[in-house]
């Protein structure tokens, strides 16, 4: 009895597995067999390069500089001797620079070539900063500096001297060196920073302002502050270069509205005795 008793209990629940199956089948309640789909190779790279790789954070763009100045041109070393004196090509101050040295050519108040044709404009190392304050304002306005004149060797004062002994015209030469001979004054005019288009004086292609007189005028509307026998433009203009210039913390000399000292320009010092390149 009881083996069959146990056979009976072992077929009624395979009967009723049976009866459970069948009803997991027909209300669709059974499991998916689907086998899952692994990620493509491309998506799984990608994947990996997202996670590995941070995104980059844009740089952000500098704000542009209302008058940027142009770039500094080549300039070739100077003599060992003008650097040892603490002189500087201007041009490394002030790139868009006209030189046009007047006593490199006849067309000076002596009529002689006082500086050899290769002579460059040197000026000690303390007017660099100012000079760069005053070419900086003046770019703004469209205009450039002229550079007339700059460091003037002692021998060269003397011949000056020598030529004109007038010392109402030229400095006397003296044992000791300021203003040009140490390198610490200029002179200067403007020109349009534009180059082409009418003009009725130009200099390296560029327009030089109408300024009332000319280099090494000798008469009083050479003043710097004059107002008789200039036009008011002419006013005008001198105005701007003196402000410019002194923002710069170079002063103009009145007897010269061309003339301007840097800082120590009146300090007595020994002769530089360098060259003009």
């Amino acid at each position: 009895m009881a083996g069959e008793d146990g056979r009976v209990r072992t077929l009624a629940t395979l009967l009723a597995l049976a009866l459970l199956v069948g009803a997991c089948s027909a209300s669709g309640d059974r499991p998916p067999t689907t086998t899952p789909t692994a990620p493509s190779t491309a998506s799984s790279t990608a994947a990996r390069t997202n996670s590995a790789t941070p995104t980059p954070t844009p740089t952000p763009t500098p704000a542009a500089t209302a008058t940027p100045p142009p770039p500094a041109p080549r300039i070739p070393p100077i003599s060992a001797r003008a650097r040892k004196a603490g002189l500087v090509d201007v041009r490394t101050a002030v790139p868009d620079a006209v030189i046009d040295l007047r006593y490199a050519t006849p067309h000076n108040f002596t009529h002689v070539r006082l500086f050899p044709t290769r002579a460059r404009c040197l000026v000690h190392r303390s007017m660099v900063r100012g000079l760069k304050n005053a070419a900086a304002r003046l770019r703004a306005r469209g205009l450039v500096l002229v550079f007339w004149d700059c460091y003037r060797p002692h021998a060269v004062q003397v011949r000056m001297f020598e030529i004109v002994p007038n010392p109402n015209w030229v400095a006397r030469p003296g044992p000791y060196a300021t203003s040009h001979e140490a390198g610490r004054s200029v002179d200067v005019t403007l020109a349009r920073a534009r180059t082409g288009g009418a003009c009725a004086h130009h200099v390296r292609r560029h327009c030089l302002l109408p300024m009332g007189t000319g280099f090494d005028d000798f008469t009083p509307r050479a003043w710097a502050f004059a107002t008789q026998g200039l036009s008011a433009r002419a006013a005008h203009d001198r105005a701007v270069l003196r402000r410019a210039m002194a923002r710069g913390g170079i002063t103009i000399y009145a007897g010269e509205w061309w003339h301007f000292d840097g800082p120590g320009s009146k300090v007595p010092r020994p002769h530089l005795h360098a060259p003009v390149y």
